[in-house]
């Protein structure tokens, strides 16, 4: 695990991984950075464990730890393999579960017991039960047509699956694990009632509580509560539009009429330019909510994350007339991005909390010298364990017949991690026979790679490959032994990705083009690493060797984001202008060449986060009353200053959240009124006033 450190304040050691934990007593979402789909969340005691989707990649259906909300360990997976002996689940005969497998968990506790319940696409609803978080793990094929669930074990011992999209039913469950109850299911919400699908139930203090998302016209997240299991349900919006300024991603286009055929080259794809403004279901949307150790709630929801794909967000919750709304008392339904951590006062640590390095939840580098794979590693649907071994500090793969890489068995992936990272691996050669192909690869849709091809006698060719415009690119290299090191660098929160390649390990040249990455719902996942080998002449080939693969993160550590002490000219992303402090006693703005001191602003710290705006004539930034358009002043009182939550939106970018009404300064680019602090948070585009870009004023 990593050493405490603080991206908000002096640091014992830089992180080398995306960790939530700012070290300071908040935390900035997203909880991890790569991918985690369909998140539901279970405290027993003072332990918080946290399900999520894993589609066609094994081994199967994550498990992840946590103390304190923040800091997560992956600690099970509830099955190795499929235990399916069906073609599809194994990449043979040309049959796969792209877009299929084992998707949105339920994981509860009861008598000792954990249950895991999903649904696996052609078989039905399975569960997984074990005594020990770890494992191991019992499978009981329940089967029947339930799915995308939430369960309650009831206070009169009876369990309840909810499902539906819509129309949404309850079904009894047999307490034996061996399928639904005979004649149990009835409709609880019927159609109409704008209720979606990805169902969380809940008692909490006798009362029923659902909370299900719906996509159309576009993504909210909806509470349903009601006296009785069976109902009558009235349902709330409880959260809406908060895309932490992430619009939709360009989604993977198969023209109509086209037969989509997800492993061969040639496919006509399309990747449209995003709609920047759109929130479409990108915002904050499924996913469960738990109540923390000292009574506080909290939710978990999944938002999509650019070619990242879906993954994790912590949301605070403020209870109003008996409906769990995400958000903070005046500005419900929305939920900063960077806020304090749970057990924590305005940033100060609880008396009682767990002292917890700040970590993340994965090692996502591994030099491949242990006996067992790193935790992060999966495979592309279930391996052939006669085909892979670790030996002699390295991973050796078999080159199995396939045309193309999302065919290719054996494939052995794991989340990219974002919003910038490079993974680097050595590739050795030497076992190689004619018509293999071995590298480094995206597996997504569409898929892409940097690899060797192996032609005949001592005939190597290096070779790109993008699925997307099915192109491709011989690169002549000459070896100096028999081995090549292989890169791919992501720009992932703007969807872009490079190869690279280097015959030495030290210096590494570009290797085709740039690429445009994208999200899909063919697959459901984002973009993953791969490391494969195939045979394209169809028959059994060599092995290729794989070592030391490595994982940087060059925005791991956040130390810098935050401009405590700097003075800096504040540019507001809408209007291209500066902030400024009118001699009238207005926040106000002025022309972008302008550079005078009140434009300059010196940020304060006010620990954990905390910051005060002083101009550099001296006054302070304060409110005078509910944060409406003239409200932003200057004072030379330093008591009266409005203390702002730093929010930090990466590159320079950042939001202030005034803490004395929970909302975000900010000025519309139309209206040309002066500052105000009564924005709700970002848009999408992050151009409707309220987010910032620092540029340090040098002396």
């Amino acid at each position: 695990m990593l050493a405490a450190a603080s991206c908000m304040g002096a640091a014992a050691q830089a992180p080398t991984t995306w960790t939530a934990d700012n070290g300071n007593g908040t935390f900035t979402n997203p909880l991890f950075y790569d991918e985690f789909s369909d998140p539901d969340i279970l405290r027993v005691g003072d332990d918080y464990y946290l399900a999520g989707t894993t589609m066609h990649s094994v081994p199967g259906l994550v498990i992840l730890h946590s103390r304190d909300l923040v800091n997560w360990e992956n600690v099970s997976y509830c099955f190795d393999r499929f235990d399916f002996t069906d073609d599809q689940f194994s990449l043979r005969n040309h049959k796969e579960i792209y877009g299929q497998g084992i998707w949105a968990p339920c994981i509860r506790y009861s008598g000792g017991t954990f249950y895991v319940f999903s649904n696996i696409n052609g078989k039905g609803l399975q569960c997984y039960t074990a005594t020990d978080i770890r494992g191991p793990w019992t499978h009981h094929n329940m089967r029947g047509n339930i799915y995308d669930l939430g369960v309650l074990f009831d206070d009169d011992g009876k369990i309840y699956a909810i499902h539906g999209y819509g129309e949404v039913k309850c079904t009894e469950l047999k307490a034996d694990m061996s399928g639904p109850v005979e004649g149990s299911e009835r409709v609880i919400i019927p159609n109409g009632s704008a209720v979606g699908e990805g169902h969380h139930m809940y008692k909490i203090d006798g009362r029923y509580y659902l909370i299900s998302t719906d996509y159309r016209p576009n993504g909210r997240t909806l509470c349903s509560r009601a006296d009785n299991i069976w109902g009558p349900y009235e349902t709330r919006v409880i959260t809406a539009d908060e895309t932490y300024g992430y619009h939709a991603a360009s989604l993977t286009q198969v023209p109509r009429g086209e037969q989509y055929r997800i492993g061969h080259d040639g496919t006509p794809f399309g990747l449209p330019d995003p709609d920047v403004n759109a929130t479409a279901c990108s915002n904050a949307h499924q996913g469960g909510i738990v109540q923390y150790k000292d009574g506080s709630w909290w939710a978990l929801f999944m938002q999509d994350f650019h070619s990242i794909g879906r993954t994790v967000c912590l949301m605070p919750m403020t209870w109003v007339d008996g409906w769990p709304m995400v958000g903070l008392e005046g500005n419900l339904g929305r939920a900063p991005r960077t806020w304090f951590k749970p057990g924590t006062q305005q940033g100060a640590e609880a008396a009682d909390a767990e002292a917890i390095m700040p970590h993340g939840p994965y090692v996502r580098s591994d030099d491949f010298n242990g006996k067992q794979l790193a935790r992060i590693w999966q495979w592309n649907h279930n391996p052939d364990d006669r085909k892979w071994a670790l030996r002699g500090g390295q991973l050796r793969l078999a080159a199995m017949p396939a045309e193309q890489l999302m065919w290719a068995r054996n494939s052995l992936t794991q989340r990219v991690t974002g919003p910038i990272s490079e993974a680097t691996v050595e590739l050795d050669i030497r076992g190689m026979k004619e018509g293999d192909v071995a590298g480094l690869g995206n597996i997504n849709v569409p898929c892409s790679w940097l690899g060797i091809v192996k032609g005949a006698k001592k005939d190597y060719t290096l070779r790109w490959f993008e699925q997307a415009t099915n192109d491709t690119v011989d690169i002549p290299v000459q070896l100096t032994g028999t081995r090549i090191w292989l890169r791919m660098k992501g720009l992932y929160d703007l969807d872009r990705a490079q190869y690279f390649y280097s015959t030495d390990g030290k210096t590494f040249v570009p290797a085709g083009r740039e690429m445009v990455l994208s999200y899909q719902l063919i697959t459901f996942q984002g973009s993953r690493h791969a490391l494969f080998a195939f045979n394209s002449l169809g028959r059994e080939g060599g092995y290729a060797l794989f070592d030391n693969f490595t994982v940087g993160e060059p925005r791991a550590d956040r130390s810098g984001n935050m401009p405590v002490g700097k003075t800096v000219r504040i540019i507001n992303l809408a209007t291209g202008k500066p902030m400024a402090a009118l001699p009238h006693g207005l926040m106000h703005d002025t022309h972008a060449r302008d550079n005078s001191a009140q434009t300059h602003f010196r940020m304060l710290n006010r620990g954990h986060g905390r910051v005060v705006l002083q101009c550099e004539d001296g006054r302070y930034v304060w409110v005078s009353g509910t944060g409406l358009p003239g409200d932003v002043r200057l004072t030379t009182d330093e008591a009266k200053a409005e203390v702002f939550l730093f929010q930090d939106y990466l590159e320079h970018e950042f939001m202030l959240m005034g803490l004395s009404n929970n909302r975000y300064i900010g000025k519309s680019p139309t209206t040309g009124s002066p500052y105000s602090m009564d924005y709700t948070g970002a848009d999408p585009a992050r151009k409707n006033g309220a987010v910032f870009k620092w540029v340090e004023v040098r002396e």
